[in-house]
């Protein structure tokens, strides 16, 4: 089924991976005078490409989003589709940056608590996370309620200005916050099946990934965004430019991860010593579905770190199957929106996605609670559309 799927999405995404190569190689000739590009050209060409096409920069866009308009705009977003209130609160803390607060319910119930940590600091872990600090479940009939953590490393503030976030940082924070949404509001009260925990590998994604889709949205954007100095939303235009430049060689993008999750599970499904080495799998794989060829000498397989020493063994294909859930659960956001016309932030589809999908945490197989959720099973459609990757009628 695994392999079926990347099959069916390779064969799909084909065609634009092609049309970015093409693309990239005209480029090369025309702009830079290559014109026998080879695979170690790739990164150059694309970003003499990408800077050419998109002028504008990490620095010009994170002017807009000051670190206390993100949250807002984060908590707004929390708040309207899950009918919830998210008030600073107070606990103890490891550092005077980190702050706390508490999410209720609309009738003043307590469901949870978090700690934000977001600011790099000398003797502080690297990159950003969430994680478990109390789980909820019942205990001799008294009912425990869970606090997360929440972490980044995000630049602190200078002086009397806020910290100001990239784009990217602000599509980390959502993404976490998933996360933590996903253990915060579970309904589960037993330990092993409560909020993240039991969830398969393959679906814990589904939460974080299904966040970071609104930080693409105009309605959203608009209303978590203000000029460090003159207070002004982000301009229409230069949100434009940012949604397309995200959709940049999408195409080659995808088929280089279908490319490695195909050998990894063919690895571990039906490879026989015997007939190939693992290298003259690779190099099957990516006559089918790469428009890549490394060159000859490349030992790609003996640095796949992910499969041989980051537990993904036979699970790499996770990272695309949870984008295809998350695109297509936030697919029925979309739907709504084009029914009432009222915007992405719908209420109803939104008490539906905490009932059926972080309510119920590892209580029941995870395709059960998606299938609960959208009345169907998952479609590649939406990932596609959300990548730029349709065809033009």
């Amino acid at each position: 089924e695994v392999i079926d799927f990347l099959e069916d999405l390779g064969a799909k995404a084909l065609p634009f991976a092609k049309r970015d190569m093409v693309e990239l190689r005209e480029y090369a000739g025309a702009r830079l005078g290559l014109h026998d590009v080879q695979a170690w050209d790739l990164a150059f060409v694309s970003e003499h490409l990408r800077t050419e096409r998109y002028a504008f920069s990490d620095q010009e866009v994170k002017q807009y989003f000051p670190e206390p308009k993100v949250l807002e705009g984060m908590f707004r977003v929390v708040e309207s589709i899950y009918g919830l209130h998210i008030q600073p609160d107070t606990a103890e803390t490891w550092d005077p940056s980190v702050r706390f607060f508490r999410i209720t319910n609309a009738d003043g119930a307590l469901v949870g608590q978090f700690y934000i940590d977001l600011h790099a600091r000398d003797t502080k872990r690297g990159g950003a996370w969430m994680d478990e600090a109390i789980q909820h479940r019942r205990i001799r009939g008294h009912l425990q309620t869970p606090v997360a953590y929440l972490v980044c490393n995000f630049p602190s503030p200078v002086g009397d200005k806020p910290a100001l976030l990239r784009h990217d940082d602000v599509i980390t924070l959502f993404h976490e916050f998933g996360h933590g949404l996903h253990h915060l509001l579970t309904r589960v009260d037993y330990s092993q099946a409560s909020g993240i925990r039991g969830v398969e590998w393959d679906a814990v994604e589904l939460p974080s990934q299904f966040m970071e889709n609104f930080c693409w949205e105009w309605e959203v954007l608009r209303h978590m965004t203000a000029h460090v100095d003159t207070g002004a939303p982000l301009p229409r235009e230069l949100f434009e430019k940012m949604v397309a430049a995200k959709n940049f060689q999408s195409g080659m993008q995808m088929v280089r991860q279908l490319e490695f999750a195909l050998f990894d599970m063919h690895l571990h499904f039906d490879f026989d010593p015997a007939q190939k080495t693992p290298l003259q799998l690779l190099d099957e794989i990516r006559d089918r579905v790469a428009v890549v060829k490394p060159p000859a000498y490349n030992r790609f397989p003996s640095s796949f770190s992910h499969i041989f020493a980051g537990g993904y063994s036979a699970g790499y294909y996770s990272y695309k199957w949870a984008e295809v859930l998350s695109a297509d659960a936030y697919s029925m956001f979309e739907e709504a929106a084009r029914a009432s016309g009222a915007g992405v932030l719908d209420a109803a589809v939104g008490e539906r996605f905490r009932e059926e999908i972080l309510a119920v945490g590892g209580s029941r197989p995870a395709i059960d609670s998606f299938r609960a959720f959208r009345g169907r099973e998952p479609q590649v459609d939406a990932l596609l559309r959300h990548n730029g990757m349709v065809t033009a009628a």
